[in-house]
């Protein structure tokens, strides 16, 4: 079994991700690439001592990148979750 430090690897303060965490009481975390829904949400109850009602991942491509010549590299693929928790439960970011 996976430590949960380990699944989620850190909190996303995106303008996108403050927004539902202050209207819709939902969180944004960059997740380990291997990590499912049951694993995320039970690494999230342990490390933030909530509940969670429902985990919506997406996986993100990593992009072509250009160097400094005609050579071309990759930025690293990610995974992000979004994390909705009971209406009385939340998670302190600052």
């Amino acid at each position: 079994m996976k430590n949960s430090a380990d699944i989620i690897k850190k909190v996303l303060l995106s303008e996108k991700g403050m927004i539902l965490s202050e209207e819709q009481n939902k969180y944004m975390f960059s997740v380990a690439m291997d990590a499912n829904k049951v694993e995320i949400k039970r690494a999230v109850e342990e490390l933030f001592n909530v509940r969670v009602m429902a985990v919506n991942t997406m996986r993100r491509k990593g992009k072509k990148k250009r160097l400094r010549t005609a050579r071309y590299g990759m930025t690293a693929a990610s995974k992000r979750a979004v994390v909705t928790l009971h209406a009385d439960d939340s998670i302190n970011l600052i």
